[in-house]
């Protein structure tokens, strides 16, 4: 870039520049490129007709600076550096608490990576920035337009291959402490002046010489504070000097220096259109921008540079939404980079700025905290321009001794108080001879730093090293409590009226609860709809935030909702206004939140990466706070094409959860069963046992996975053999498997006794067998996982559970036992859990519930077993019906029982005398049976015995007329004299 001509106003600095170069450098070389090249740059920008700005985010000085310049030339034209497409919100932050930020989201993208959705730019704004003076004068100044001339939201990740790292001026100094420093979300950070060495060893430089701890505090000492009272000439001249520092010292290839020179072109552009289209005039324009930006060296740069040279790109088809969501200082400095506390140390520092220099500043009429409307006042007529020469402030303002403030021991004094007091609060033994300490310790940090005054930063170090000893006692350390004690994380509200409709509509939903929802904080809800049903739709609101919005924002304390049930009492712990960002992005999906729900159960269930038990999940989630069966016919139908697509049996468990769910929902609440879940049925039977023989060889299939595959095989059968289903296809898919692991070789043998391939006394012995082959011995505590894990496919061996426990227990030795017991326990915990309680309640039935019966207890699998108690009876029944002696013993051996059936038949006339082995023919108990054959059918009813007739004999005693009848009635009741 060439010189100015001769003559210029900063001759005297250039001169002053080459001599100190030549000097400390020894010759000519690149310090004396980079020293005249910025005040080339200075010079270039001080002369341009259209007035440019420079400014630095979130900074006192140049809000105030800015706020005197607009009272000063009141210009009819104010370009900003914000994304043009967020213009048509500016004017709802008048409903707004400040800080807040500016939002574009973008849920459903096209023409970006799916993976980078979804896309949210922000651009916070507090009242201490020179932005926030600039578009508050604007909007309430009659005739004056504002004119957003940055890239758009669209541009930002067009423009930056690595858009999540755009905006961002370096890594956050320090992790995010709060919720309040996450308020951003993952949006990109877009804000005016970012202004911060980008040369790493000039930062490093700056601080070390500057002693100081980070950038912020540098800033503050060196830039801050003596821009603070200096004239307008004065403090454009040294933002413009510094702007040029960092750009020329910034590294001269990447991407991110591309990014800003297109973003200076667009810029310059779309100022260059908006005076062709209007006609303005450049000297009632003023063009507010960051100073790195201001000392721009490409060739678009000012009103008369060329305007052929940068074609700007079209947008993408993306959807943008905007809309205002609340911000705070802790998530500024956690997204920007900044020291934790430097924004609201600002923020304090504009305050204190404000009532020492009298500035009246800008504020949006009906803000909240903005003083009463007034009459808005038009632009008075424009005075005759007076060209002003300009002058060099730059060698005045360099050369000039640094000016030490003078101590203020009233306001340090304050402070040291101040803080002990919090100390105190939160836990410190804190005491007066520790504000003294305090005091005395910030005048030291300050005189060692060559400081006269102590800044807030000094403050803070001295209370940190007085007061915080060696622990921190409470939730905030003495760092946070300074931070606090400055000004605090002040957190922005969006107000009612630029709300999206959905949050609107789900405030209005909830007025009846009578709470002041928008307000931050947890507040307490409490529903009775059996008293007041309105508070029903209320409720239904809650849980679709529930389902929606993060957990804290809506969390019940009682009640449920589960399919089939409705609580007639409900608890709520309610932080809408603490995730007022949370809602307000739902309103960037729809317009209400049943759409919202709809919409994204729909892409849960048909994204690339859903699964069987996912869509069922939607399915149920569409039954519950939907209630809609159209969804869930819908949702559920698909389930069928993800179930079969499936390979793995991953999913099992949740998939039988649900659908056991989902069966009895509609078996309760319907007449008939849908047509997708009698499909899905037939479908998971026949898909399950495909996948059965290959789970039990795989070894990533865990028991728990196989043993849900079984469960929904065996407690799905009756309904999917109703359905068309083949039994023998489940017996195949057993006798394939071969399982190696020996949890899953239980499982086979739990499924081989359900099927009846194998018996229980079988079973028995496989058992006896593990523990009695020494080798086997320590992976016996797999098998026992296995069998508990084969209670959820088939929950009657409870009981060969409990015994193969209780064997281990007895049979082992404590050798053997104590070193497997830890195995056991962590066994059984990790993989059958939710399975314990059925075994414990099992053991519960089968051991003595007394320690004293515990000596005489013999346990049910020790004690004689009758393997067919009825085998006897069924050789006896084999004879010839004439062997009436048979029924004559029976009646005679047990008399109670022979009385007990005359009673329940209402025979009182007792016994007749006879013989000890027989009754005589044709006695009474003979005579009353064939008197009365309907009662000796009732007889064989209730003992279950529905054979019909048999061909009786001529014996005539009643034993042999009731076993000539009903044979197996009289083998049932022999069976049950002979337990008795």
């Amino acid at each position: 870039m060439s010189g100015p001509q001769a003559g210029g106003v900063f001759t005297a600095l250039r001169t002053q520049l080459q001599e100190a170069a030549t000097e400390f450098a020894g010759g000519p070389d690149a310090l004396e490129g980079i020293l005249l090249g910025m005040v080339d740059d200075v010079d270039r920008a001080v002369r341009e007709p259209l007035e440019i700005f420079p400014v630095c985010h979130h900074s006192p000085a140049s809000a105030l600076a800015m706020a005197r310049r607009l009272r000063e030339k009141q210009p009819k034209v104010v370009y900003l550096e914000l994304c043009e497409d967020m213009a048509p919100l500016l004017t709802e932050l008048r409903n707004c608490r400040l800080p807040v930020a500016v939002q574009a989201f973008a849920g459903d993208i096209d023409g970006f990576p799916q993976e980078w959705a979804p896309l949210s730019v922000v651009a916070p704004i507090t009242e201490a920035s020179a932005e926030y003076q600039a578009i508050a004068y604007a909007l309430d100044t009659p005739g004056v337009e504002l004119v957003l001339v940055d890239r758009s939201s669209d541009h930002v990740f067009q423009w930056n291959d690595t858009a999540r790292a755009e905006g961002t001026s370096a890594e956050a100094e320090e992790a995010p402490k709060s919720e309040e420093a996450a308020l951003h979300g993952e949006a990109v950070g877009v804000e005016i002046g970012d202004l911060r060495p980008r040369f790493a060893e000039l930062e490093e430089h700056l601080l070390r010489h500057g002693k100081v701890r980070h950038w912020s505090e540098w800033w503050h000492q060196y830039v801050e504070v003596p821009l603070g009272d200096s004239d307008h000439g004065t403090y454009r001249q040294v933002m413009f000097l510094i702007g040029s520092l960092f750009r020329r010292l910034a590294p001269g290839a990447g991407d991110r220096v591309r990014v800003d020179e297109d973003r200076e072109r667009y810029m310059w552009t779309r100022m260059r259109e908006h005076m062709a289209a209007t006609g303005t005039d450049p000297e009632d324009c003023l063009y507010v921008c960051g100073a790195f930006h201001a000392a721009s060296r490409v060739e678009e740069f000012g009103v008369a540079g060329r305007s052929d040279s940068f074609t700007i790109s079209p947008r993408t088809a993306t959807t943008w939404q905007y809309g205002l969501i609340p911000s705070s200082h802790a998530a500024i400095e956690a997204q920007f980079g900044l020291a934790p506390g430097s924004v609201s140390i600002a923020a304090t520092q504009w305050q204190k700025s404000l009532k020492r220099t009298r500035v009246q500043p800008y504020r949006l009429e009906g803000q909240a905290g903005a003083n009463k409307s007034r009459a808005k006042k038009a632009l008075p007529a424009a005075a005759p321009a007076v060209p002003v020469p300009a002058a060099d402030r730059l060698s005045g303002f360099l050369q000039q001794p640094p000016v030490l403030d003078g101590l203020d021991e009233a306001e340090l004094l304050g402070w040291s108080v101040d803080i002990v007091r919090a100390a105190r609060r939160n836990g410190y033994l804190a005491s007066t001879a520790d504000a003294i300490a305090v005091f005395e310790t910030s005048i030291l940090l300050a005189g060692m730093r060559d400081r006269a005054r102590p800044t807030p930063y000094d403050f803070q170090d001295a209370a940190v090293t007085c007061i915080e000893k060696d622990r921190v006692p409470g939730r905030r350390d003495v760092r946070r409590l300074v931070e606090i004690m400055m000004g605090g994380d002040r957190i922005g509200q969006v107000g009612y009226e630029a709300l999206p409709p959905l949050a609107r509509d789900v405030y209005d939903r909830l007025e009846p609860l009578g709470l002041k929802l928008q307000q931050r904080g947890v507040q307490r809800a409490l529903l009775d709809m059996a008293g007041r049903p309105e508070l029903g739709a209320c409720s239904d609101v809650l849980w679709m935030l529930r389902r929606l919005m993060p957990a804290a924002a809506a969390r019940p304390i009682m009640g449920e909702r589960r399919l089939g049930e409705r609580s007639i009492q409900e608890s709520w712990d309610l932080a809408l206004g603490t995730h007022q960002r949370a809602l307000i992005e739902l309103g960037y999906e729809g317009v209400s939140i049943e759409q919202v729900l709809e919409q994204r159960l729909r892409r849960e269930a048909y994204g690339p990466r859903a699964t069987t038990a996912g869509v069922l999940a939607a399915v149920e989630d569409s039954l519950l706070y939907l209630r809609s069966g159209r969804l869930a016919d819908e949702l559920g139908t698909h389930a069928l094409k993800v179930l079969a697509a499936e390979r793995t049996v991953d999913g099992a468990p949740e998939v039988l959860r649900r659908a056991r769910t989902l069966l009895a929902y509609y078996r309760t609440s319907r007449p008939e069963l849908p047509a997708w879940i009698e499909s899905f049925v037939k479908t998971g039977y026949a898909h399950y046992c495909t996948l059965l023989p290959t789970a039990f060889r795989d070894e990533d299939a865990t028991a728990g996975q196989v043993a849900a595959m079984l469960g929904f095989l065996f407690s799905m059968e009756s309904l999917a053999l109703s359905l068309g289903c083949d039994r023998t296809q489940l017996e195949l898919a057993v006798a394939q498997s071969h399982p190696e692991d020996p949890s899953k070789t239980a499982l086979l043998w739990a499924a081989q006794v359900q099927l009846g391939t194998l018996t229980r006394a079988e079973l028995r012995a496989r058992c006896d067998a593990l523990l009695d082959n020494p080798l086997v011995v320590p992976s016996y505590p797999r098998y026992l996982s296995g069998f508990v894990h084969a209670l959820e496919p088939v929950p009657g061996l409870a009981d060969l559970v409990v015994e193969a426990v209780s064997n281990a227990f007895g049979r082992l030795p404590d050798t053997v036992l104590l070193p497997w017991l830890p195995l056991l326990i962590t066994t059984l915990r990790k993989g059958a859990a939710d399975l314990a309680p059925l075994l414990i309640r099992e053991a519960g039935r089968i051991f003595p519930g007394r320690l004293p019966a515990l000596d005489a207890w013999v346990p049910p699998w020790r004690q004689p077993q009758l393997e067919d108690p009825f085998a006897a009876s069924r050789a006896r029944r084999t004879a010839t019906a004439a062997q009436a002696p048979r029924g004559a013993a029976l009646l005679a051996a047990h008399p109670a029982a022979c009385d007990a059936v005359a009673g329940l038949l209402g025979c009182e006339d007792g016994w007749q005398q006879g013989g000890t082995s027989a009754l005589p023919p044709g006695g009474a108990g003979a005579a009353l049976l064939t008197a009365h054959p309907a009662a000796c059918d009732a007889v064989a009813g209730l003992l279950g015995c529905d054979e019909g007739w048999a061909m009786t004999d001529d014996a005539g005693t009643p034993g042999a007329v009731l076993a000539a009848r009903h044979p197996a009635a009289a083998e049932a009741l022999e069976a049950l004299l002979a337990g008795a």
